[in-house]
């Protein structure tokens, strides 16, 4: 049985939800993004499942588990945190939930972590959570928390249109240490040099994306055949996942002033301990011979640089694509060497790979 504790960190406390609650439960319940995410919530919430949920919250006490909400000095309503009650043995799965008016703040991070402490505290030996993979407030929250990533389970659940969704498995176990918490990569809305935009790209571009690996010169040069529309919508809602556990950034390369999807480039491979990604790209045909990859490629490993631990860049090109040599040239890479027959080819054949580095310049050497 867990003791019916009060917790204090910062400036939030961890406290039982009681009947005052309710007004400020159903409006947080009520918002767009806590449906999207908590797709069991009844819609519309209203007073009477707040009652309800208040009520449960004490029954969920006395049968061994904790709810706790997330408030500020003031007693006013933040979020709530759920604790079912631990298993045999001392294994269990927390929940959260912040409120609209409460986000961008860390509530969520830092009340996870305090009630994870505080079960540990309490003798318990793993703690859990789970995120949809489109939800990256959450996925950020846990790593935030000091939660290890350890998997991705596909479909897994309903949404609440019924489509099925992947969803990323964190934990912590007691006496562990707690990794480093600053992203790798962190996160940008957009990068713009006036011509060109870098924004993430997502289901939104899905068409677009998908002609644009189709084109003939894109699928050229490329490794991997261009997967179906489902597949591509699964690639593209992880994105941000990925991006956030530090994996790699995809994003879409854009006219800077109409908007327009003009490409695709990425950071991928990313060899956190050794300080070393990889660059790849493609450009929509309409778009092609006026400077907006070498602009992208520039602008993308430049803040890498800025941004991020990142020491080596890297990119390869197939030894026939001379109009990538050129782009990565004038972004400033140096040839190192060529890979010999890398490429598989659909006629069975294999083409040479010529291997690119850009490195930190060295006045960025303590970053």
């Amino acid at each position: 049985m867990l003791p019916r504790d009060v917790i204090s960190t910062g400036d939030l406390i961890l406290r039982a939800p009681s009947d005052d609650d309710a007004e400020a439960v159903v409006r947080a319940s009520n918002d767009p993004v806590t449906a999207r995410f908590l797709p069991l919530l009844p819609q519309p919430y209203t007073a009477q499942d707040a009652r309800e949920w208040i009520k449960k919250t004490r029954d969920r006490w006395d049968e061994g588990g904790a709810d706790f909400v997330i408030s500020d000095a003031s007693g006013g309503y933040l979020g709530a945190v759920g604790v079912p009650r631990p298993d045999r043995w001392g294994v269990v799965e927390i929940g959260y939930l912040v409120a609209p008016w409460a986000r961008g703040r860390g509530v969520a991070a830092r009340a996870s972590r305090a009630v994870t402490d505080w079960l540990f505290d309490q003798g318990l030996h793993r703690v859990g959570l789970k995120a949809e993979i489109e939800n990256v407030a959450s996925i950020r929250t846990a790593l935030a928390a000091g939660f290890t990533l350890e998997g991705v389970q596909r479909e897994a659940k309903r949404l609440r249109d019924g489509r099925w969704a992947d969803w990323a498995g964190f934990a912590r176990l007691a006496g562990e240490p707690v990794p480093d918490t600053k992203p790798y990569l962190p996160f940008f809305d957009a990068l713009d040099d006036g011509v060109v935009r870098l924004e993430p790209i997502g289901p939104d571009d899905a068409e677009l994306f998908k002609a644009l690996l189709e084109d003939e010169q894109t699928a050229r040069f490329s490794v991997f055949p261009v997967p179906p529309m489902e597949g591509l919508l699964r690639r593209l809602r992880s994105t941000g996942f990925w991006w956030a556990t530090g994996q790699r950034v995809e994003l879409a390369v854009r006219d800077a002033a109409s908007g327009a999807f003009a490409g695709h480039i990425q950071l991928a491979n990313v060899a956190q301990p050794l300080g070393q990604a990889m660059v790849g790209y493609s450009l929509m045909p309409a778009f092609r011979g006026r400077g907006f990859m070498t602009r992208a490629v520039r602008m993308l490993v430049e803040w890498a640089f800025e941004a991020t631990p990142l020491h080596r860049v890297i990119a390869g090109t197939d030894t026939a694509n001379t109009a990538s040599h050129r782009v990565l040239e004038r972004a400033g890479f140096t040839r190192e060497f060529v890979e010999r027959e890398l490429f598989p080819r659909e006629d069975g054949k294999r083409s040479d790979d010529l291997s690119w580095l850009r490195l930190r310049p060295k006045n960025d050497e303590n970053m």
